[in-house]
């Protein structure tokens, strides 16, 4: 699978996968201390909606856009009002660029936290260090985002989380981020670790889940279908794995993922999935 971002940037997935970061970036900041967030496929940070790969896939109108379409409950946008203040919507004016997960992030960082930021592509690490500007709390390093999650880890801080959601070109694309996962999570146990994933061969992504409830962690399955996935068709089911979330992101993911599998749905079979890998009772 390719997943040039270009042509997706503000689909269902990347709401999906930037509620919930957004989520957890809250829960860190209840304590004073500060936390690290490290990104291993950082991407340029920002995308224009009204390009030519945004409009020739217009993705980002089954998926932001309809979120956007209409108001939602207290309850919900109690939950989803960090992640739509970071698209940094201007009242009565179209969305017209956004924001991926560095720039979210980087909003929602406090004078104490810091970012490590990975990018390999040399073009998009010069646009990432552009976009994020002379903020010491953010560094861009152009690397291999599974070399820098070893790198980067344990940081000084102690606290903090992890997003990995690497393109999916490679064939063994689950096989190295489990590798990878592991050894990051014994130099860094207590951390928090997102790792996207498109549900493109049900059967390879259930025994990646598989194993990773066997590593150890307390691990929570996400999972959004907005179609019946077809042969041809374009993505219909992505999922987030989160290890050692919050203990409050189980009772918001009840309250997220009904509403996005309604809001977004693009046709017949949308749902979501909520389920517990491994919990503390069972490691």
């Amino acid at each position: 699978m390719n997943y040039r971002h270009e042509f997706h940037a503000g689909n269902f997935a990347d709401v999906l996968k930037h509620v919930f970061l957004t989520r957890v970036l809250v829960y860190l900041r209840r304590k004073d201390k500060a936390f690290r967030y490290i990104d291993t496929h950082a991407g340029a940070g920002m995308f224009d909606l009204g390009g030519p790969e945004a409009e020739r896939s217009g993705e980002w109108r089954d998926g932001i856009g309809r979120l956007l379409d209409a108001p939602l409950d207290a309850a919900a946008a109690e939950l989803f009002a960090p992640y739509l203040a970071a698209l940094n919507l201007t009242p009565g004016a179209p969305l017209a660029l956004y924001p991926g997960s560095p720039k979210i992030a980087q909003s929602l960082l406090r004078p104490q936290d810091r970012a490590a930021l990975s990018e390999k592509l040399p073009e998009a690490a010069l646009a990432l260090r552009r976009l994020v500007g002379r903020d010491a709390r953010v560094k861009v390093v152009e690397i291999d985002g599974y070399q820098g999650l070893i790198a980067f880890t344990p940081p000084v801080e102690r606290r903090g989380v992890v997003l990995i959601d690497p393109p999916f070109e490679r064939r063994d694309e689950f096989e190295r981020l489990f590798d990878t996962l592991g050894e990051a999570l014994r130099k860094w146990p207590g951390g928090t670790y997102m790792i996207w994933y498109p549900v493109k061969e049900p059967d390879l992504v259930e025994q990646f889940c598989r194993a990773i409830g066997g590593l150890g962690h307390p691990a929570l399955r996400l999972e959004l279908q907005v179609e019946t996935p077809e042969q041809g068709r374009p993505l219909a089911r992505t999922g987030l794995v989160i290890l050692n979330p919050p203990f409050v992101l189980e009772a918001e993911a009840q309250v997220i993922l009904p509403l996005l599998a309604q809001r977004l749905a693009r046709g017949a079979g949308a749902q979501f999935q909520l389920e517990w890998l491994a919990n503390e009772s069972s490691i």
